[in-house]
């Protein structure tokens, strides 16, 4: 596991994620929204010889009534099984290794009993955990339930989706790890797998189950997240088929020593909801 003190700092993550949080808030409050889409549909008809009032208007009552589906739990559900309904099924094979994905301290006991599960049914011999102060809680857990240390490493290095993919190419691949089995809740899964793959691995997905505790409000942020970060992944060709860089051999300044045996736990701060989220 690598030291978390040689990782280096990207506080603009931290900037995006509170961005995200705001921008969720400020689209599921009603008074916020309602007001300006009817200014937009009224507005207009108050310029008579306005030639384009007619489709404003129209723009605005439609964006009404997408915003009124959007907000509803219907709606919510339908677009978080759309996230997971082009996945491909986990057809069971082994793998090089157990790649886990840090998303804060409420999603992580789903993402422990999945990976143990895994692994005691002999899928892969190596469990590795990616995700600032996520990755060597995650490892701490899997050693509670009786993971030798053997089969756990890690890096807490990582900030973001895009981290974890590269960083974790950047170690696990120069050992022969190629076909991974990827565990990480359902929204973030598609987003996940295209930027894994994107980077040499043969992915095999499992979705861990989101925790009943969660509301529908943080539940619904986790869907809204990754709409954003699929096109904005997508837009950046994060999707498309590429090596990792000369400056990704290692996630830290220098070139560590990379080991199988668990450091122990960091003192760094854990990201909670709203960071459980990483969109960039």
């Amino acid at each position: 596991m690598l030291n978390p003190s040689l990782c280096v700092n990207t506080p603009l993550t931290s900037f995006w994620t509170k961005l995200s949080w705001q921008l969720f808030n400020w689209l599921i409050t009603p008074s916020l929204v309602l007001p300006p889409l009817i200014i937009l549909i009224v507005l207009p008809w108050a310029f008579r010889r306005w030639r384009w009032r007619r489709q404003i208007s129209g723009l605005g009552a439609a964006l009404l009534v997408m915003y009124l589906l959007t907000l509803s739990p219907t709606m919510m559900k339908i677009s978080g099984r759309a996230l997971v309904s082009v996945l491909p099924s986990d057809s069971g094979v082994p793998a090089d290794a157990i790649v886990v994905l840090g998303r804060g301290a409420d999603l992580r006991p789903q993402r422990v009993n999945s990976s143990e599960q895994l692994w005691k049914e002999h899928r892969a011999p190596l469990i590795f955990a990616s995700g600032w102060g996520d990755a060597e809680e995650i490892a701490s857990m899997l050693q509670q339930q009786g993971i030798p240390d053997t089969a756990i490493d890690g890096e807490p290095c990582s900030r973001t989706t895009e981290e974890n993919a590269r960083f974790t190419a950047a170690i696990l691949q120069p050992r022969n790890v190629h076909r991974i089995l990827l565990v990480t809740d359902p929204p973030h899964m598609l987003r996940s797998l295209l930027t894994f793959r994107s980077l040499g691995f043969a992915v095999i997905p499992h979705p861990n189950p989101l925790p009943d505790r969660l509301n529908f409000r943080k539940k619904a942020y986790l869907v809204f997240r990754e709409y954003l970060g699929i096109v904005g992944y997508g837009l950046r060709g994060r999707f498309l088929p590429r090596e990792p860089s000369a400056a990704d051999i290692s996630p830290t300044a220098t070139e560590p020593s990379i080991k199988t045996v668990f450091t122990g736990p960091s003192e760094s701060p854990k990201p909670e909801l709203p960071s459980v989220n990483r969109m960039t």
